[in-house]
């Protein structure tokens, strides 16, 4: 039986698309499982929900840090205790020094709500509807040292709706990133999805729905 990579999960907040993954991740044929959560904020509501789902939690409070340097070498101080294969941004509201995000370049995932490589950064939602653009969506991506401009591995697309506002808009495509981060992790962790040449590659025919969602809601 092949072994399953093990996962860490980065958080900031709630969690919602750390719950996906660790739900996907209850599967006996998924090739990963969630051994660690870590979070910027002691308070972060995601550390309970992962607790009670059983996953081992650490809190690294970035405030305690005199650098952003020194914090990343706790979060991987804790990474490589866990034994880590792979990391998971998931609502992560720190931007990594470019050290880090260098040691972990093809081992780390982020997904943004939007259908990069538009609307980076902070207010995707807000950007697309400032843009009047029709479709919108999430994409997940290896991360890198800039910000949101790393290869993809997998996107979804919803529907902009007429009366739509950023947060209609955002409940619709978080809906799309809980049902599109569990595949591409699952792309990444078969070893089927790697970093290579400064692209993503994917081996083999991958079903439309791992890497194209379009939800009806």
């Amino acid at each position: 039986m092949t072994t399953r990579k093990r996962i860490a999960i980065l958080i900031s907040g709630r969690g919602s698309n750390m719950a996906a993954l660790i739900e996907a991740a209850r599967a006996p044929d998924y090739p990963a499982e969630v051994v660690l959560v870590v979070s910027n904020r002691p308070d972060a509501p995601g550390l309970a929900l992962a607790r009670a789902a059983g996953v081992p939690i650490r809190a690294v409070d970035h405030k305690g840090f005199a650098s952003r340097e020194a914090f990343d070498a706790a979060v991987e101080a804790a990474l490589v205790e866990a034994r880590i294969d792979l990391v998971c941004q998931a609502g992560f509201m720190r931007i990594q020094s470019a050290a880090f995000a260098t040691r972990w370049l093809g081992r780390q995932l982020n997904i943004h709500p939007s259908l990069l490589p538009a609307f980076k950064g902070l207010h995707p939602q807000r950007q697309a509807l400032e843009a009047g653009v029709r479709i919108a969506g999430c994409t997940v991506h290896f991360v890198t040292p800039e910000l949101d401009a790393g290869p993809i591995v997998a996107q979804a697309a919803v529907p902009v709706r007429e009366g739509d506002t950023p947060e209609s808009l955002a409940a619709r495509i978080l809906a799309a990133e809980h049902r599109l981060y569990p595949l591409a992790l699952r792309l990444v962790a078969a070893g089927r999805a790697r970093l290579e040449g400064g692209r993503a590659v994917v081996d083999g025919p991958v079903e439309e729905a791992a890497q194209l969602l379009a939800p009806a809601s």
